[in-house]
């Protein structure tokens, strides 16, 4: 049915009322006209009202009654054997019509939702894909789709930077140009088979500058073929970064190392000056050449240990220790929990900044959470407790394990003492690096168990440094 013969906007009542009134006027007409002709056939039109209104059983009750008006005021002899069929045939038209009239105004309905529905899902996809198209284009990493046979279909403007392309000139470019590595991916060859995963590999750029990236990716099926969506980060500068952090460590463990050593020869030599000094009395051996050679040997020997390896140690910064003990949770407390090691750090939200050097603080705490997980791995209840304490210039962190204790605190800091399952310089390296910004480390006596504390300057007191 057209618009202008069912107006939107007419509601169920007008129609009704119209209808009736229809009705009235037809019987009326019916009536008062004595005509060979029966006007009957006139009760189609409020038929087709009441079908746009009315239910399925009240569009039969309403044809059963303009059937009744129809034979009622028919002029034509009513005989059971003339006025049956035509009593049915007359209320079978007019039940068909109002029933054919409501089908198809369900059905406009039905396509007007459904058409509604339609448009509201289109405008939310064009949203969203809007929405999508921007986070692609400004997101810092490179993300690029490509085909079967590694060609660029798609690349935002980091992709284009990260390659050095000019915008728009990756599309159609193959993609093992810029990532030999992902050539030997079967990304594109197995039919229906999904790739999700991650790596880092060589990366080279248009201009033949190299680079490492890390790469995520993953491959989906379309009607047109294999499809690979990747996401690019370049983390060269956290490898240098990273390289030169291992190179800073190496350097101030071993010169430390070296200053333990050092110490110890030193000592040594300091023994054996006695007895050389003890033996020149002898005068059988003052003029031996062998002992004169053994005396210059000790000195030069003197002279080595006598070097200053302690003039680079670690100026220290400002480092954030909330973020640092972060990263210690995320680092250690899966590992633990794999060994039944219940690992719990107790702080405050807002820690102080304090004067340190991050790499060598991380080491220093991984180094005793490494000794407390030896500790407390035999012992029926395995814990370790990492707790902050603030005081007004300095922060302490406290370590406790739920281990048999430590036998001999004092040799705890001593490189190469005998009670050490190794070399016994763990503890010593990390005190060293903790005094070379000015903080401590130290062993605190408890009832159970072993504790250790880590002494840090609050950055904010830097000045007051000479006054500690």
């Amino acid at each position: 049915m057209s618009a202008s013969l069912f107006p939107a906007t007419e509601t169920s009542r007008s129609i009704l009322l119209r209808a009736a009134l229809l009705v009235a006027l037809i019987a009326i007409a019916d009536w008062r006209i004595d005509a060979e002709i029966p006007l009957g056939f006139l009760y189609l039109l409020p038929m087709l009202l009441v079908g746009r209104v009315l239910n399925r059983w009240q569009i039969c009750v309403a044809a059963i009654l303009c059937t009744g008006l129809s034979e009622a005021f028919n002029s034509l002899k009513w005989t059971p054997a003339v006025g049956i069929p035509r009593d049915i045939l007359t209320y079978s038209a007019f039940c068909v019509l109002g029933l054919f009239v409501y089908g198809v105004v369900r059905s406009r309905r039905a396509a007007s939702e459904h058409m509604r529905q339609v448009e509201s899902e289109v405008a939310a996809r064009q949203d969203a894909e809007e929405q999508l198209k921007v986070l692609i284009e400004s997101s810092p990493a490179a993300i690029f789709t490509a085909d079967a046979n590694g060609r660029f279909l798609l690349a935002n403007e980091a992709a284009h930077k990260l390659f050095e392309v000019p915008i728009g000139e990756l599309e159609g470019s193959s993609l093992h140009r810029y990532l030999p590595s992902l050539l030997n991916l079967p990304v594109a060859h197995h039919q229906g088979n999904t790739f999700r995963t991650v790596m880092q590999c060589h990366g080279v750029r248009h201009n033949g500058e190299g680079f490492l990236a890390d790469i995520w990716f993953s491959t989906y099926q379309t009607n047109v073929g294999a499809r690979m969506a990747a996401m690019v980060v370049d983390v060269s500068d956290d490898l240098r970064t990273h390289e030169e952090s291992s190179l800073h460590q190496l350097l101030s463990g071993s010169r430390i190392l070296v200053a333990a050593v050092s110490h110890e020869i030193r000592n040594v030599c300091a023994a054996i000056t006695v007895v050389h000094q003890n033996l020149r009395r002898d005068a059988f051996l003052e003029n031996s050449k062998d002992f004169v050679a053994l005396g210059t040997l000790i000195k030069s020997l003197e002279k080595i240990a006598a070097m200053d390896l302690h003039g680079g140690s670690s100026e220290g910064a400002s480092v954030d220790l909330s973020s640092l003990l972060e990263e210690l949770r995320i680092i250690v407390e899966s590992p633990l929990e794999e060994n039944g090691i219940t690992f719990k750090i107790s702080a405050e939200s807002n820690l102080p900044e304090v004067l340190a050097d991050r790499p060598s603080l991380m080491q220093v705490f991984l180094n005793l959470i490494k000794n407390s997980e030896r500790a407390v791995s035999a012992q029926p209840r395995k814990e370790l407790l990492l707790s902050v304490e603030t005081t007004e210039r300095r922060v302490r962190v406290r370590l406790i394990d739920s281990g048999s204790g430590v036998q001999s605190p004092a040799d705890l800091f001593k490189p190469f003492h005998r009670r050490a399952e190794a070399t016994g310089l763990g503890l010593y390296l990390s005190r060293a690096f903790m005094r070379s910004f000015q903080g401590d480390l130290r062993y605190e006596p408890t009832s159970s168990g072993a504790c250790f504390v880590v002494e840090l300057l609050i950055w904010d007191q830097k000045e007051l440094i000479g006054d500690v």
